[in-house]
Parts: C-alpha cells; structure tokens; sequence
C-alpha cells in the first residue's frame, strides 16, 4: 500500500443491511407463538405481586378487545414445559378474559439470566412494594453473584461498607445503602413486612426489627395489634441493642412500644364495629364525624340542662 494511502473500507450493501435485519425480526417472529396456558409455570418465587385489581381489570378489558399486543417472555425448561419470565400480569389476565393460551415470545436464557431478566422488566411498573423491591433485589444480586459478578450488599444495610456493587444502583431508583435496606426486610415475619406494604410502619424501624428473632417478631407484631401503634426508629434501635446484649425479651419489646413517643398525644380511636349500629345507615363515610360531633354537643347540652335542673330543685 502506497504510503499515505488510507486503507480501503468496504461497506455492506444496503440490501445486505435490509436482508440481515429482515433475517433477524424473522427470527425472532419465529419465537413468538402462542403456548397453551396450562403449560406454562410462573416463575419460581416471583416476587411481585398480580393482584385482580382494578388495573387488572382494565388489562382484561384490553386484552378481550386487542389480544395481548406485548407478548410475555417464556424459557423452555427440560421437562418440556414452559417457565414465565415476563408476563404474569397477562398471563392472569388472559386468563380472566377465557383465553386458553398466552401469546409468548420463547427465550433461550438459564436461571440466573433468566431471574435478572425477570427482575428488570418488572421493576418498571409505577408502584412497586416495598416487599416486591426487597425480594427482587435479592434474587437479582445471588444471580449476579452466580454468574461471577462481585455483590456484597447483602451486608450491613447501614455499616460502613462503601465498596458495593453499584451496578443494581446505576439502573434502578435506589441507592446502594437503600438496596440493602430493602433486602433486610427479606427477614422480617410476613404479618411485618405487610405492615410496610401497607404504610403502617416506616422503612427504617423495620430494619432494625428485622434483625429480631422470628419469635419476638411475633411478639411485637401482637403487641402493635394490641396497641394500635407501631415503633419509632429510635424504639426500635433500642430494641436492637437490647438484642445485642441478649437482654430483649417480649417484656421489653411491650414496654418499649407502649412508651409516649416525642410530639405525640394518645389518639382517640373509634372502632367501627361499635359505633356502627348507633349512626343511621343513610349517614355517608364522609359525614360520620360530623353527626358524631352534633350528637356528643346535643349529650353536653343535655347533661347541662340535668345539671341546671337539679340545681333549681334543691
């Protein structure tokens, strides 16, 4: 080659280009069939939830009109029949509009490909539950490690470890000390971890409960029914550290729980099973309060008016 010469580059026709990408949508069209239901299996401890909500409701709507415009991810496992990576809001949902099968794209992925496939697609919904985030992180990062990748946030969710793997962290919403935080709640006792679900308790108490014995996890979830009330994150720090010195008792837990916390007053609590046959049935939800207040000012009235007379009597 002469000097100075640049060196010849060869391009690719363009319908070579076409053809190749022609080949490739027709490949992967291939994969895309519609499998029997009854043959497909949900994925082995899938952590987020299909509720017959609302939203599902909308999606059979859907789906009874236009199909399934999306098609669900399936692998084929050994046994011949199918594993559901991607899809398990459709797959109830055809299921509810009578269809007998999904329409599916078939994968060739193994289990830990197949679990940080499972994991990414769902973590874009709009809401997610905090038990939803904390089981799918976990089973992200013990795929990762599987494949050879570092991971150590399963670690002291607020300890001075700062060399974590940060890849989770760069592709979801949550930091890396927020990851593990969310994988502690993997500890706690079910009716606990529905508490969170529900906004009854707060995330950072929680981890520190979630480092209590299941059976004093019990206890205190009893003692919050009891009480009406839930831990503070500095009561429930307290009851870790009792833990560590191996002096937390249920005794404790009670005394720490039903202690007044700072800025708060007794709440009056009215429960609706008592108060429900004394208000009219006509009287709407939003109105209760009101004609709760007129009856106890009426009462007040009447019990001055008593007063008044006793007095006159005399």
């Amino acid at each position: 080659m002469a000097k100075g010469k640049r060196p010849e580059i060869i391009l690719p026709k363009l319908d070579e280009l076409f053809s190749s990408q022609e080949s490739r949508e027709e490949e992967r069209l291939s994969k895309i069939r519609d499998i029997p239901i009854d043959m497909i299996d949900d994925f082995p401890k899938h952590p987020f939830k299909v509720q017959d909500d609302e939203d599902m409701m909308h999606l059979v709507e859907s789906i009874s009109e236009h199909g399934v415009l999306v098609p669900a991810i399936l692998r084929l496992k050994e046994d011949g029949r199918y594993e559901l990576i991607a899809g398990h809001r459709r797959k109830r949902a055809c299921q509810l509009a009578g269809f007998e099968t999904l329409r599916a794209e078939v994968v060739d992925l193994d289990r830990d490909a197949a679990t940080i496939y499972m994991v990414e697609s769902n973590l874009q919904r709009t809401t997610i539950l905090p038990s939803e985030k904390a089981f799918s992180y976990k089973m992200r990062l013990e795929a990762m490690k599987r494949q050879g990748r570092r991971s150590d946030l399963t670690s002291d969710p607020v300890g001075p470890k700062l060399r974590a793997n940060e890849n989770l962290s760069k592709e979801v919403a949550d930091s890396t000390t927020q990851i593990k935080r969310y994988i502690r709640l993997t500890e706690l006792v079910p009716p606990l971890l529905e508490m969170v679900d529900a906004g009854k308790m707060a995330l950072r108490p929680a981890v520190e409960i979630s480092y209590l014995p299941e059976v004093l996890q019990f206890s205190l979830y009893r003692y919050i029914e009891q009480e009406e009330c839930t831990p503070s994150h500095a009561q429930a720090v307290r009851m870790r550290k009792l833990l560590d010195k191996n002096k937390l008792t249920a005794e404790s837990i009670y005394a720490i729980l039903i202690e007044e916390k700072p800025n708060q007053k007794q709440k009056l609590v009215l429960r609706e099973e008592r108060i429900s046959g004394l208000i009219p049935s006509g009287i709407p939800m939003g109105k209760r309060e009101d004609y709760i207040i007129k009856a106890l000012t009426y009462y007040a009235k009447y019990r001055e008016r008593n007063r008044e007379n006793e007095k006159n009597s005399r």
